[in-house]
This record gives structure tokens, C-alpha cells and sequence, in this order.
């Protein structure tokens, strides 16, 4: 046997040693300097994200999430994992720790945004109408009833007024006035023509598209001049079920007058009782009464909420609930709503379904009178309750207190009025797609809503010299049902640079409303409880009506969308509407529209640096309106009446028209012209939109007062009378900076202004006179008519030397202290011929401003809106101030004296009402206002506070409403609502906006 070497036997032993002891100490080390990163993956909402890519940076190594989002890998401490999944922004995240839970972003810029159309969606960057867009979380952070409400200062030309009136639905005008009716735009709710009125949730909200030019809105032709809004609810999404859960809680304070106190109050009534040399009132001094006190309370209001969504490759669906409740500050009132929603939807091969089903139950206990004017009227002389008094309470007396001001407090307690709703709304709709360039859709819409008014007037008086009247219980029932019936075709085809999409399409629509109204008088009593037995078996003298109303509407419409090379883009749109509220000769109408625009930033000829994207667009459209009443054009008949005939004189049923017929009426008209420039910079991070529109509304709809010597006593009959001018400019500038992964911020401020005039008003008129208004060709609708005045006399030389141009002495009956008014036809008298106009009731323009921060998982956010030039006639001051009657006066007024003549506050008078004309421009001010229309805080827990205890997400937030108003304005509040658009500018005691302090809550599992 050979020998072996002793060295190499130590070589073959000792080298393979090392070699597996330097393996295993690499994989030693290796161990310590590698983790086992677990984590979860979700959006931005906390929805999970299934199937990512999570690679190691400079590796081949990786691994993607599960089905619910869940990722496990080994990563060596301090690299980078890398993050991707189609439809989010790639993420970077260096490994320090063994938990890591990533949120990933949408990666979808704001040119890219899908913007919902008329029966179709298009991209944001493709658009060439006026459209604004209003996301969800702007909308469901506010503590309101109605989507409305929301809207303020949110989108350019869009002009919101609201109330806190519990139950109360906001006025919206979209690109100011189009007619001398309702502005209200048409809602389109899921593909649904509906209301979003106050039974609907604001929480199911997913976005909102406001249509806001004819080319956009034309698709929807006869309905749509005042503008669409196109709600999307929300939808389920594909993953594990979701469940959320928010719920928010506010505290309501309503503003005050600064009224005279009791001894303010009684020092200035007997001044005024003395100038005037007649007997002082009899006060009741003892008596120190705060009315508003009395009326007003805090309020509250709860708005709770859950949600449960979720779905799969092939299916989705999403339910809510909802619950809100306003206690009002105005005692007895008060609104609640409950309300239930299921969206689903699913598809296979080339088949798809869904529904959108949401039932609502409402109830508004409502105001009675107007406890507004009524805490004005009202002298702190009076006591509440009086049980000299039928029903006890307290109010004027002769000698006493000499006001017909109401109790307020008496109002709400004897008389009970409120309203309840229960509405079913809800689609459904099948689609088939045979082809990829082919796809038909139905729709069917059913909307069934069911109204119950009762009315119940107890006996007892709340008002100086009312008579004595029985207990009444009124009770109405109505049924309203709309159903709407449509179907679309639609051909997409994309052919070199070419990209065509046809769409065309059907829809009828049925309406019927039924009521039925019952009166009972004089109800017998509980016994046990000392209420009422409001039930229409009992009582007497009864009282029965009722009706039926039914309209329909059928229309064809198409849209071609063509786009050439991604430069080029071309919409054109046709809408022919057919309407039972028209005559057979009247009843069809065309409306056309067409669009274009220019990507001026993709022609090869432009390289601009900095700028993203310019675009130029502009469009002509033809929208109607057939926003009156059913049978207009038909005659009113009363079959109600009596005759007397023959010679036993017995009396013989009869009817009559009450209501002269136009049977020419017919499509009102708005045609529009819009040019709009859109601007994108730094990577989309500002964007600039500018838009310049010019409307005319032709043959408008309206009924002119009439004589009743002509026989029509049932009101006015419509007309297609006046032609309404509408121009304006709407600008747009926002920002938004990502700094890093803790800090972002963004702002937004929007302009509007708008110039709106009567061409002509028709009907041989030139002008027309409402209340202290005027209305002429070629001015703006509702100019302020009053006389105009020139401070005070200070003695009577003043008095005396005021003369007209011939020498007569223009107010020889007027005394030091008293008001001079403007000789302005110069005849020597203060007549109505005096009258001209004096003032504005439409701002000079309006604006928004927006701005947000985001830190860590803080996030603030507040929004302002403002109106600037508007001249508001202040109701409150022409009653506080007048002093010729019984009223309560405003705190702190320095009127006019011998002794006291460094003022412009007349001398206080009684009886006389030289110094208290309402009609004029005393009581004229500026109603330009800044208001911070919402501020809010909000805090995310972080993720890893809540694993343990099974929660995704968690937010809290506070916010604040109508907190500060920079305003000259001396009444409760200069973003008031009047819906007579003759005297939008009068405040005429509306019900003002309150302060909101909000707490709020939301989860998800």
C-alpha cells in the first residue's frame, strides 16, 4: 500500500473544512442582516390590493401579495423593495423594519381622469364642453342635507344659496340666470333622471360632473338649459368585503339681531309717542321679555353612516345605511332621515347587469310663520304667556302694546305642521357587448314617491286682534311616479390615427302625480291627554279635493365623438324631445350642439417646456326648457261653483274657466356659445382653465300679471314672452406639490362673473314693476326702483330753500330731522315718479378659494367663498328702524335731536311715515361678504396602532362652518335666499345660515 503524503491528507481535510466553515459563517452573517418583512398592501381608500409586485431593487428576487393583500419576504436589512401594480404610482420603501405596510397611489393624473358624460364616460383630457368636477371627499366632509349645499365655492359659475331651515333644499344656479323661473338644474343620479333633494344621502356619493355649457349638457336637449349635475353613487370594488363606518356629530348656533333692551326699548318709544305729540303707550315695564331667547335654541345634528362593499373579478356590489337628524334652532322644528342603498353589478363573457336601488323615509317638522321677523315684532314689553288671552299666551293690546307682531312661541305650539316621505328610487340595467366595438344598453328607472302634509291648528290666538277660530286638521296624501325607459347603442372604433365613438339612442319618460286633501274642524279632545284626535272621521264640517296629473316625454338623441391623431376632437350632439305639456303643434323640438377642441401641446411643432398640456376649445348649442306645469296650454275649469236660476231660485251646480289658455305656447330656447382654454404645467401640478360664454334664452316661459277684469282668477297664464341675455367668464387656478412622502398641500382659487340682461320682455311691455323692483329691455332683471335720499334737513331754512328748478318748495311738510329725498323729475313733489334706479341686486363677480396640507396623517383643509358688488335691500332694518310703528328697535341707534344733529339717523317719530318709506334706498346696502365656508382637521391613526384590534383605517376630524364673515352687511346674513328672481337682492327675514362645530369618526374593516 502506498503511502500517503501527510501534508496533502491535511490539505483534503483541512480546505473542505474551511470551505464549509466559511458557507456557513456567510450564512451566519447573512441571518443577521436579513429580515422577514410581512406587510399589507392597500389604496388610498384601504381597499387591499391584490397581486402586487414586490421586487428587491438590483435583485431577481421578489414575491407579489394574495388575495387579501398580503406580502412575506426575505430582504436584506437596509434595501429597497420595490412596489408596482398596474394602475398605481411605483413605491420605493427601504427595509428597516420586519412590519412594513404600504398604501399605494392611483396613477392616474388629472388629464386622465374619467369623466362621466350624458349616457357615457370620457376622459378628462378629451373634453371639449364646460364641465366641472366635484369629488366625493369635498363633498362628504361637510355636515349638510342636501349634495346642493355642498357645491359652494367648489366649481366656477356655480352659485349656491342655502338656508338652515331643517328640511330646507339650497338654491343652485348654474351660470346665472337663464329664465324668470326656477334655475334649479336637471339631476341625473346613476343614468336616473331624479332630485337630489333632501331624502337623498350625500354619503353615497362617489363623484359629480356639472354640465355646465350647452355642448355638454345637450344630449339630455329640452331639460337641461339650467345646467345637469350627474351624480355617481359608489360602487363595490374588487376584493374582500369592506366594511366602513363613519359618523359625525355637530352643534348648530344660529345668529342674533343686537335688538334694544327693555329699558333701551322704552326710552326710545316714548321719544318717538312724544315727537309725534300723541299719548304715550301704557308699557308694561315689569315685563322684560327676550324673544329671541324665547325662539331660538342650540341645535344639533347627527349624520351616522355604514357601508359594506366588496366583489370579484366579475362582480361588485355596495349597501349603506344612513341616518341624519337636525334638532333646528327654531323651537318645534326639527328634520330626520333614514335612508338604504345597494348598488350591484355583474358581468360574464359578453353579458353585464347591475341595479342601483336606494329608499329613503323623510320627516320635517316644519316652521310656522317666520320666528325671524316675528323676535323683531315682538316688544320685550310683552310676556310670553298671558292667560287673559284665548290659549294663554301673551301678545299686543291696545293702549298696551299696540303690535300685530305674532308670538312665536304661541305659533309653534298651536300650530303643528309636517311632512313625511317615503321614496323608492332605483335602475336597472342589462348590457351586452357582441363585439369589441359594440355595446347595447337598457335602462329602466323607476322612482315612487309617497307624501303625507298634516296640518293641525289648535284653538287659541298668537296675534293682536286675531279672531277666535275653531281646531282645524288638514291632511293631504300624494303618489308621484316616474318611470323612464331607455336604450343605447354604442360603436367605438379606433382605425389608424382615426378614433371614432357613435352613440344613439331612445328614452321615454312617464310622470303621474295623485293627491288627496281632507279638512275636519272643530276635533274632539283626549280626555287622558288633553291632545287632539286628529283623525278625519271625527270633528265636523268636512272638506274634500283631490287630482291627477300626468306627463310624458319621448326623445331620440345621438352623439359622435371623433378624435383625429389625439390633436383634433370633434362632439357633435342632436336631441329631438316631444312633450305632453305642449300642444300637438308645439309639442316636438330639435336640439343641436357642437364641440371642438385642439391639444395644441401634442402637435409636433410644439415643445414648450414646463407646459403638460394646452388645449383650446369652443362649442354652439341649443338647449330647452319646458319647465311649467301640466296642461298649461289647456283651459282651467272650476266645477266647484253655484248659480242661482229660475223662479223658485234653486240653487243649481255650475262651472266656469277661472284660467285664460295659451295654446301656442311652446319650447322655451337657450342658445350658447362657449370658448375655453385648458392649461397644464410642471407635470400637471398647476392647471389653468379659462371660459368666456355667451347665452340667449328665447320665447321664455313666464306669467305676466294680468287684470282680473279679464276673468282669470287662477292665476297667470304662461307665455313664451321674454328674451333673457347671459354672459360671463369663469377662471380656474390650482396647484397641488407632493414635497416628499410626509408633506403635500394643495390650493385652488375660482372666479366667476356674470352679466345678465332682459332683452326684451314681450307681450307689448317694455317694463314690469315687482315690489321695489324694475324690469326693462336691455337692463338687468330686478334693478332696484326706489327713491333716492340725501341726508337729513338740519333746520327749517334747509326745509325752506330746498325748492325745485320753477321755485315750488319740494317738502314743505317736512321738520328738522327728517329724511330728504331726490326731486328727481324736478316738479316739486315726492311722488313715484321720483322712483329710478338706484342700485345692483347681481355681484360684479364671485369667487372660491380652496387650500388643503397633508403631514404624516394630519391633514387640514378649509374653504372660502366670496361676493363681491351686490346691493341687498336689508328687510330687518326697514322694520327696526322705521319707529312709525310698534316694533322693537335696533340696540344702539342715534337718531336725530336738536341737541343731537351730528348723525344721519332721522329723528323717531310715530305715525308718521315720512322717515319709514320702504321704498327707498335707505335701507339699501352693500351685501359683498367673505366667508370662511368651511375649515377642517383631520387625524389617521396609524395603520400599525390598529392591527390589533382588526381595523384598516381610522380617522377623526373636526370642522368648523359659517365660522367668520368679513361683510358690511347689517343683517344675520348676506348669503341669504330669495327665490323670486325679481327680488333676489331683498332679504326679506330668510332663514340665515348657523354656525356648525363638527366632531367626526370614521373606520374600516
Amino acid at each position: 500500500m502506498k503511502k500517503i503524503n501527510e501534508s496533502a491528507l491535511k490539505r483534503k481535510i483541512i480546505f473542505p473544512f474551511c470551505i464549509v466553515l466559511i458557507l456557513f459563517c456567510q450564512n451566519v452573517i447573512g441571518q443577521e442582516n436579513t429580515l422577514n418583512v410581512k406587510g399589507n398592501v392597500t389604496d388610498i381608500n384601504g381597499t387591499t390590493i391584490p397581486f402586487v409586485n414586490i421586487i428587491i431593487k438590483n435583485s431577481n428576487k421578489g414575491t407579489v401579495t394574495d388575495i387579501d393583500g398580503n406580502y412575506e419576504i426575505n430582504a436584506p436589512l437596509n434595501s429597497i423593495l420595490v412596489f408596482s401594480s398596474l394602475g398605481y404610482k411605483l413605491l420605493e420603501v427601504t427595509v428597516d423594519k420586519e412590519t412594513i405596510n404600504i398604501v399605494l397611489e392611483d396613477d392616474i393624473s388629472s388629464l386622465d381622469e374619467v369623466v362621466v358624460v350624458g349616457y357615457g364616460t370620457q376622459k378628462k383630457k378629451d373634453l371639449t364642453g364646460a364641465i366641472s368636477l366635484v369629488k366625493s371627499e369635498d363633498v362628504i366632509k361637510r355636515q349638510a342635507t342636501t349634495i346642493a349645499e355642498t357645491l359652494q365655492g367648489l366649481a366656477t359659475g356655480v352659485n349656491v344659496r342655502s338656508s338652515a331651515q331643517p328640511g330646507a333644499e339650497a338654491k343652485i344656479e348654474i351660470r346665472g340666470l337663464k329664465n324668470l323661473q326656477s334655475s334649479n338644474p336637471l339631476y341625473v343620479i346613476d343614468g336616473l333622471i331624479s332630485n337630489a333633494n333632501r331624502d337623498f344621502n350625500p354619503n353615497d356619493v362617489e363623484s359629480i360632473q356639472i354640465l355646465k355649457d350647452a355642448a355638454a349638457a345637450a344630449i339630455y336637449g329640452s331639460r337641461a338649459a339650467n345646467g345637469v349635475v350627474i351624480i355617481t353613487t359608489k360602487k363595490g370594488k374588487e376584493g374582500p368585503l369592506k366594511i366602513n363606518f363613519s359618523s359625525k356629530t355637530s352643534f348648530t348656533e344660529v345668529p342674533r339681531y343686537d335688538l334694544a333692551s327693555k329699558n333701551e326699548f322704552v326710552d326710545f318709544n316714548y321719544q318717538a309717542y312724544d315727537n309725534a305729540g300723541i299719548p304715550r303707550a301704557n308699557l308694561r315695564e315689569d315685563v322684560d321679555t327676550d324673544w329671541q331667547d324665547a325662539a331660538f335654541r342650540g341645535g344639533i345634528m347627527q349624520d351616522h353612516n355604514v357601508s359594506f362593499s366588496g366583489g370579484s373579478k366579475n362582480t361588485s356590489f355596495f349597501v349603506s345605511a344612513n341616518y341624519f337628524g337636525n334638532k333646528g334652532t327654531v323651537i318645534s322644528t326639527d328634520f330626520n332621515r333614514k335612508s338604504f342603498r345597494v348598488n350591484t353589478s355583474a358581468d360574464r363573457g359578453i353579458f353585464s347587469v347591475g341595479e342601483n336601488f336606494a329608499l329613503s323615509s323623510a320627516y320635517a317638522n316644519e316652521i310656522s310663520g317666520n320666528p325671524f321677523v316675528d323676535v323683531v315684532r315682538m316688544l320685550p314689553t310683552i310676556p310670553i304667556y298671558d292667560d287673559r288671552n284665548p290659549g294663554g299666551y301673551g301678545y299686543g293690546e291696545q293702549g298696551v302694546a299696540n303690535t300685530f307682531g305674532t308670538n312665536p312661541v304661541a305659533l309653534a305650539d298651536l300650530e303643528d305642521r309636517n311632512n313625511s316621505n317615503y321614496r323608492l328610487r332605483g335602475n336597472f340595467w342589462a348590457e351586452i357587448k357582441p363585439f369589441e366595438f359594440l355595446k347595447y344598453k337598457l335602462s329602466y328607472g323607476l322612482e315612487n314617491s309617497f307624501d303625507e302634509y298634516n296640518y293641525l291648528r289648535k284653538t287659541g290666538n298668537w296675534t293682536l286682534n286675531q279672531p277666535d277660530d275653531s281646531s282645524i286638521y288638514d291632511k293631504q296624501l300624494a303618489k308621484s311616479e316616474s318611470q323612464i325607459l331607455e336604450n343605447t347603442l354604442t360603436f367605438t372604433k379606433e382605425i389608424g390615427k382615426h378614433d371614432f365613438t357613435l352613440l344613439a339612442g331612445t328614452s321615454i319618460q312617464k310622470v303621474v302625480y295623485k293627491n288627496v286633501f281632507g279638512r275636519k274642524r272643530n276635533l274632539p279632545i283626549d280626555p287622558s291627554t288633553g291632545n287632539y284626535f286628529t283623525e278625519l272621521g271625527l270633528g265636523d264640517s268636512p272638506v274634500v279635493n283631490g287630482g291627477t296629473s300626468e306627463n310624458n316625454l319621448l326623445s331620440y338623441f345621438g352623439r359622435l365623438e371623433y378624435s383625429y391623431d389625439n390633436k383634433y376632437i370633434l362632439n357633435a350632439v342632436m336631441r329631438r324631445d316631444g312633450s305632453s305639456k305642449f300642444s300637438k303643434e308645439n309639442k316636438w323640438a330639435n336640439f343641436p350642439s357642437i364641440s371642438a377642441a385642439w391639444r395644441i401641446s401634442n402637435e409636433s411643432f410644439f415643445n414648450v417646456k414646463n407646459i403638460s398640456s394646452l388645449k383650446l376649445r369652443m362649442s354652439y348649442g341649443e338647449l330647452g326648457s319646458g319647465n311649467i306645469g301640466d296642461y298649461q296650454y289647456q283651459g282651467f275649469i272650476d266645477t266647484n261653483g253655484a248659480v242661482v236660476f229660475g223662479t223658485g231660485q234653486t240653487l243649481q251646480p255650475s262651472a266656469t274657466q277661472v284660467r285664460l289658455a295659451n295654446s301656442q305656447i311652446k319650447w322655451e330656447r337657450l342658445i350658447q356659445q362657449n370658448y375655453g382654454l385648458d392649461l397644464a404645467m410642471f407635470n400637471n401640478k398647476l392647471e389653468f382653465t379659462a371660459e368666456y360664454f355667451d347665452a340667449k334664452t328665447e320665447d321664455v316661459l313666464f306669467g305676466f300679471p294680468i287684470l282680473f277684469t279679464t276673468g282669470s282668477d287662477g292665476g297667470d297664464p304662461i307665455s313664451n314672452a321674454a328674451t333673457v341675455s347671459n354672459k360671463g367668464i369663469e377662471l380656474s387656478l390650482s396647484y397641488r406639490e407632493s414635497i416628499n412622502d410626509n408633506f403635500s398641500y394643495n390650493a385652488s382659487i375660482n372666479f366667476t362673473k356674470l352679466e345678465n340682461k332682459l332683452v326684451s320682455l314681450g307681450n307689448g311691455l317694455n317694463e314690469s314693476i315687482q315690489g321695489n323692483t324694475i324690469t326693462t329691455e336691455g337692463e338687468p332683471v330686478g334693478m332696484w326702483y326706489l327713491l333716492e335720499t340725501n341726508g337729513l334737513f338740519q333746520n327749517q331754512a334747509e326745509i325752506d330753500n330746498y325748492k325745485s328748478s320753477n321755485g315750488t318748495t319740494i317738502m314743505p311738510t317736512a321738520e328738522p330731522g327728517d329724511i330728504k329725498f331726490v326731486d328727481y323729475n324736478d316738479d316739486g313733489q315726492i311722488t313715484n315718479e321720483d322712483k329710478h334706479v338706484v342700485g345692483n341686486p347681481w355681484p360684479n363677480f364671485e369667487m372660491g378659494f380652496n387650500a388643503g396640507v397633508e403631514y404624516k396623517d394630519f391633514d387640514f383643509s378649509m374653504n372660502w367663498i366670496g361676493s363681491f358688488g351686490a346691493d341687498v335691500y336689508n328687510g330687518y332694518r326697514s322694520v327696526v328702524d322705521r319707529f312709525d310703528d310698534d316694533s322693537n328697535y335696533r340696540s344702539g341707534v342715534n337718531p336725530w335731536t336738536p341737541e343731537n344733529t351730528n348723525t344721519n339717523f332721522p329723528r323717531i317719530v310715530k305715525s308718521s311715515t315720512l322717515n319709514s318709506r320702504g321704498d327707498s334706498n335707505r335701507w339699501l346696502e352693500d351685501g359683498s361678504f367673505i366667508r370662511l365656508k368651511y375649515i377642517g382637521f383631520g387625524y389617521n391613526i396609524p395603520k400599525t396602532a390598529l392591527e390589533s384590534i382588526g381595523l384598516s383605517s381610522a380617522r377623526l376630524t373636526v370642522s368648523g362652518q359659517n365660522l367668520i364673515t368679513i361683510t358690511k352687511y347689517q343683517g344675520l346674513d348676506p348669503e341669504f335666499v330669495n327665490g323670486n328672481i325679481f327680488q333676489r337682492g331683498y332679504d326679506n327675514f330668510a332663514f340665515p345660515n348657523v354656525k356648525t362645530y363638527t366632531l367626526g369618526v370614521s373606520v374600516s374593516f
